[in-house]
Order: C-alpha cells, then structure tokens, then sequence
C-alpha cells in the first residue's frame, strides 16, 4: 500500500464541469493536498477559486510564492504563473517561456512534483484540448507515481487524455463520476 503524499490534475477545456464532478465529493478530512493547473486565460480573475471556496468541503486558494504545502487544501496555478513544486514541498511561481503554448503549463506542475513527491504522488489528467500534461504525467509514471486519466468518452475534450493515454502507460482510465470515489479509495 503507498502511502500517497500529494495528487495533481492538470485540466484545460471542460475544467470547470470536470472538477466540478471531482472536488466537492472530496470529504472534510481529505488526507492529501490537491495542485490544479487549469488552463485560464492570464486576465482571469479568480471566479474558479471562489467558486470551488463555495461548494467544497476542504479550502481552496491560489497558490503562493515559497507558500508550504499543507493536506487537505485545494490549490490552483494562479494565471499566468508557472507552478513549481519545489523538493522542500513548497510552491515556486515562474514566468518562464510558455510550454505547450500554456503558463500555467500542467507538464511543468507534473514534472516537478514528480521529482519532489517521487512514488507518494498521484497524478491526473482530464479533459482538455492540447497534449500538455501527457509528458508530465509519464514522468510522474517513471518516478514511481500512480497516473489516472479521465476516459476520453467522458471528456467534454478528449485531446489532452488521448495523448496522455498514448505517452504514458497510465494505471488508470477512470470516468469523470468515478474519479473521486477512486481517490478516496487509494488514500
């Protein structure tokens, strides 16, 4: 049994009606911190975190600069930053160049988490329309990590969980209502 430290989910199109399905089922007393990065556009305002804040049961904010990361809270890639997981398990924000024509880009989140959080992370992939996420969740996969995707005939955009699918030899593809009861489950 892993004893599992962390997830992250990388999601784009689709992302509200998605973690909509996922996030308010997680109980109170959630063991794990959850790290979203949702494509949004850099102008965003912060609509999704009050919006999750209202119907979730654990907190949920923007991550912060050097910001610990602590269970049970829900954390969200502010727009237009990088989100780094640094190996002392706080957050980094970066403005380097975009990756896969994405800042936040999910591979950047995946692949550093990766390297701090190594087989206690768990990694997701859900609806979405480009391949950002498919490298990052491979990675995950290499460090000894568990990897789900959201079945792509649930995905209001099947792009970004068909490429994970073909990149990484995920461990699970989940449809979108099953994926928190599994998460509660593994934890």
């Amino acid at each position: 049994m892993h004893n599992y430290k962390a997830i992250v989910i990388g999601v784009s199109a689709g992302g509200l009606h998605a973690l909509g399905q996922i996030l308010p089922k997680l109980p109170a007393d959630f063991p794990l911190p959850v790290i979203i990065v949702q494509h949004i556009s850099p102008q965003s305002d912060n609509f999704m975190i009050r919006h999750f804040n209202s119907i979730s049961k654990l907190a949920v904010k923007e991550a912060d600069e050097k910001e610990e990361i602590v269970p049970g809270t829900i954390y969200f890639a502010p727009p237009n930053y990088h989100l780094i997981v640094e190996n002392d398990f706080t957050f980094s924000l970066s403005v380097d160049e975009r990756v896969n024509f994405s800042r936040p880009s999910i591979d950047v989140l995946f692949e550093t988490a990766a390297e701090a959080y190594a087989e206690t992370l768990i990694g997701i992939i859900l609806t979405g329309a480009n391949n950002d996420g498919s490298r990052g969740l491979k990675r995950i996969k290499d460090f000894g990590g568990f990897t789900i995707v959201q079945n792509p005939a649930t995905s209001e955009v099947s792009a970004m969980p068909e490429a994970a699918i073909k990149i990484a030899k995920v461990d699970k593809i989940l449809d979108l209502d099953k994926i928190a009861d599994f998460l509660m489950r593994l934890t």
